[in-house]
């Protein structure tokens, strides 16, 4: 096969493309690190090397009875793995449902079962975990272990599912977003908007000036979320560039991995440069050749002293799932002004409207609507919201998504966060529904009523807050507090637990007894600091670790 011949109308063929071309250049690298349970002492992959593994993994997926239209579970953390399956399943044109690690068992059931996945692929330490939820909720679905491979892999358990004949609309990946009913929501990502993605991001120009078959991207990020699989892998493959992945963030060995691995640029989380920002001074704040970092959530007077520290400008970006591609406050001059995140790029338009979708004047903050320009104001985005047709309507209707987030745009195009109107907690690049946290609340004996909300917090951009009102007998303490979280450590995964329990007599509610979050407490007031709060993150700490 050669590549310069090779169409790109899919995940793999822009893969390919880029391995045949220049086989001997790295795809993913791992710097060292001895507390990780793989390649502790670091491990660099050729695209040439992954190509030979994607293709004799294809081969054994299609003699297994796999096909297009399947759809497999993959949970794999930030092992090569994952992208050995990604890859090998979109070669035959199957589509990879990405599952988050952290999930319990009746949520692993939900993520497996709701898309119908014919099998899940997985590896130690969750192996157990899936195999025992397939065992006792899902007996049809059959598990392999992607470290140990069987010599045939179990048969599909569902049929293949109709998709496009067109390969650039057919699914590549479902990966789930929270919404505000409760359930995670599976966004159908299709290889054109994965490709469109890369495309935007690596022709976005300005302070993120790449350069092919140069540029080494450190990503401390789960593989599971768009940011790794869609984003960043499909920019990198177009430019022949190369991964670098930690299976977390760290701050005492950031910069080391960043020296060592020759990282060109890096993705963060709001909580990332603060930390680091709060770190001795080390040697290696200036030994990198970084030249930019990209994320969102970095407060302005953060981003002031990493800058003048490190030496690296921080570009703040806004995206979603939803969008696949970015809007990026990368434009140079840059503007430094709080909570700008850029101008949108064609095709790309954006238009800001009150509560009736009717657009406001400049400065004025509103809804986000965002499309792209013309005859398909979808292409590019997501393909819909999984077996919730009436959903994804509901986003599109008058012809524009509707994000939820509220900004406002200046006469110079430039947009600024203002806040989120959806029900939506957003703890450390999480997107957690407060509803979900509200259903599990009010299983406890101790519980009448319950609001969850999201406070500031220095570690993860944002905590869990929930305000509760007791049921008659029991007392407002921190003993009642603690048993209340004893409550939830089976009902949700232990980062979606609360940080803060504040017990209160009543909750504000509407004429239709909706509770209106915005009135428990006083404008301008920090929660946190409310007489009736109780500080429960060790709680949480700990029960995390018993998990």
């Amino acid at each position: 096969m050669d590549g310069a011949s090779l169409m790109e109308n899919t995940v793999y063929q822009r893969f390919a493309k880029s391995a045949l071309n220049n086989p001997h250049l790295p795809f993913l690298c791992y710097p060292s690190s001895p507390t990780r349970d793989y390649y502790p002492e670091g491990k660099e992959f050729s695209y040439g090397s992954i190509l030979t593994i994607v293709d004799n993994l294809a081969l054994r997926y299609l003699e297994s009875g796999y096909s297009e239209g399947h759809r497999i579970a993959l949970l794999a953390g930030n092992r090569a793995e994952h992208f050995f399956h990604l890859l090998a399943l979109n070669r035959i044109g199957a589509a990879v449902v990405t599952l988050n690690p952290e999930y319990l068992s009746h949520e692993l059931a939900y993520g497996i079962s709701f898309p119908e996945c014919s099998l899940v692929a997985t590896v130690s330490p969750w192996i157990d975990k899936v195999k025992n939820e397939a065992e006792s909720l899902l007996p049809t679905v059959g598990v392999i272990d992607v470290l140990n491979l069987p010599d045939k892999f179990p048969s599909p358990a569902h049929p293949p599912i109709k998709v496009p004949t067109e390969e650039l609309d057919r699914p590549a990946l479902i990966i789930y977003t929270s919404g505000t009913t409760g359930r995670p929501k599976g966004c159908i990502i299709s290889n054109r908007s994965c490709l469109a993605a890369g495309d935007s991001y690596a022709d976005a120009g300005g302070l993120l000036q790449f350069h092919a078959g140069v540029e080494r991207l450190y990503i401390p990020l789960p593989a599971f979320h768009m940011n790794v699989s869609i984003y960043t892998l499909n920019s990198m493959t177009k430019l022949n560039s190369c991964i670098i992945l930690q299976e977390k963030f760290s701050a005492s060995t950031w910069w080391a991995d960043i020296i060592e691995s020759k990282a060109t640029c890096f993705h963060y989380m709001g909580i990332i440069p603060p930390l680091l920002v709060k770190a001795a001074a080390s040697e290696d704040d200036r030994r990198h050749n970084v030249k930019f970092g990209q994320g969102a959530g970095v407060d302005p007077l953060v981003r002031e002293q990493f800058e003048e520290r490190f030496g690296v400008p921080l570009v703040e970006a806004w995206g979603m799932t939803e969008t696949s591609r970015a809007i990026q406050n990368c434009g140079i001059p840059r503007c430094l002004e709080p909570r700008a995140f850029g101008r949108p790029r064609l095709p790309l338009e954006v238009l800001v409207v009150d509560d009736d979708d009717k657009a406001l004047p400049f400065n004025s903050p509103g809804e986000l609507l965002i499309r792209a320009v013309g005859s398909d104001p979808r292409a590019g985005f997501f393909s819909g919201y999984l077996n919730l047709p009436e959903q994804t309507e509901d986003a599109w209707k008058g012809g524009w998504f509707h994000t939820g987030d509220v900004v406002s745009q200046r006469e110079d195009g430039m947009l600024f966060f203002v806040d989120r109107r959806k029900n939506i907690i957003r703890r450390s690049g999480e997107n957690i529904a407060a509803t979900e946290i509200e259903e599990a609340l009010i299983m406890s004996l101790a519980v009448q009523s319950v609001a969850a909300l999201s406070v500031a917090d220095e570690f993860h951009d944002e905590e869990v807050m929930v305000c509760v009102v007791l049921m008659p007998g029991y007392k407002s303490c921190k003993k009642v507090a603690e048993s209340i979280m004893s409550d939830m450590k089976n009902l949700l995964a232990g980062f979606k637990l609360p940080a803060w329990i504040v017990f209160v007599e009543s909750l504000p509610t509407t004429g239709t007894q909706k509770i209106q979050k915005n009135l428990i407490f006083p404008d301008g007031e920090d929660p946190r600091k409310d007489p009736r709060s109780y500080d429960v993150r060790l709680v949480k700490r700990r029960l995390r670790k018993e998990e």
